[in-house]
């Protein structure tokens, strides 16, 4: 594993109600393997691809709490960033707290409500593998508030909206982080017709080797069909559900 650049996402992973149950959807999804959960750690437990750590699972101690993916952005320093995500209109969940030796986190919201975490790495730098099939590939942010989005994001994590991509459009604005050329994530406008009480939210996306294997594995093992797969410039793409409702984004190669 490799030091990430501020900003740039990091890490991810899934609260579960049943953890055995999402390991079993997710080991043949993707194929991951798993760690053993740690006591000290509330049972958290790291998903595995090829013997590379790809993602977290972990138990919610609380049914209140959401079953959900979290996306992480990586920071030198949590307590600045806690202070900055303040001062551009966010606000913090969870203080940055240290997670062992292995980073620091803390857990905030933008001005419109959307969460994420923030990850100043230790022991634990992040994702192992990235981009392969089985492996993180993208996050997305979708808000109804691109007002006071894209300046939020611009001002905490320096991301750049690249308005002269070929996939931007008035709902869809891709990300890259200052001075580098790759695009990292976008935001995207939530539609019109989607249930008022859909709240902002990132979908965290991982890349598959064959669309309609993902989706036929998916609906298999007890998950659904959010958005159905389409064509997209960087391959097909469709939202999943896992079979305890974290919904999730799949890519496949062009």
């Amino acid at each position: 594993m490799t030091a990430f650049a501020a900003g740039a996402p990091c890490w991810a992973d899934v609260m579960l109600p049943d953890l055995e149950a999402g390991k079993r959807f997710y080991g043949e999804l993707f194929g991951w393997t798993f760690s053993e959960g740690a006591p000290e750690h509330g049972g958290y437990t790291q998903a595995f691809k090829d013997g590379k750590v790809a993602a977290g699972l972990m138990p919610k101690r609380d049914g209140r709490m959401p079953t959900v993916w979290n996306v992480y952005f990586a920071t030198p320093d949590a307590a600045r960033t806690s202070a900055e995500i303040l001062r551009a209109g966010g606000r913090i969940i969870s203080e940055a707290m240290p997670v062992g030796d292995l980073g620091t986190m803390l857990v905030a919201a933008d001005p419109a409500g959307a969460v994420f975490s923030v990850w100043q790495a230790g022991t634990h730098q992040g994702f192992g593998v990235l981009g392969e099939p089985g492996a993180y590939v993208w996050t997305s942010l979708h808000t109804r508030d691109p007002e006071r989005a894209d300046p939020f994001y611009e001002q905490v994590f320096g991301f750049e909206g690249v308005t002269g991509s070929p996939v931007a459009d008035e709902r869809f604005l891709p990300w890259r982080l200052a001075g580098q050329g790759r695009e990292i994530g976008g935001r995207v406008v939530i539609d019109k017709d989607a249930p008022a009480a859909m709240p902002p939210h990132f979908t965290v996306c991982f890349l598959a080797a064959d669309m309609s294997d993902a989706v036929r594995t998916t609906t298999r093992l007890g998950g659904k069909v959010a958005v159905e797969p389409a064509g997209t410039p960087g391959g097909p793409f469709a939202v999943l559900v896992d079979n305890q409702g974290a919904g999730f984004g799949v890519m496949a190669p062009k």
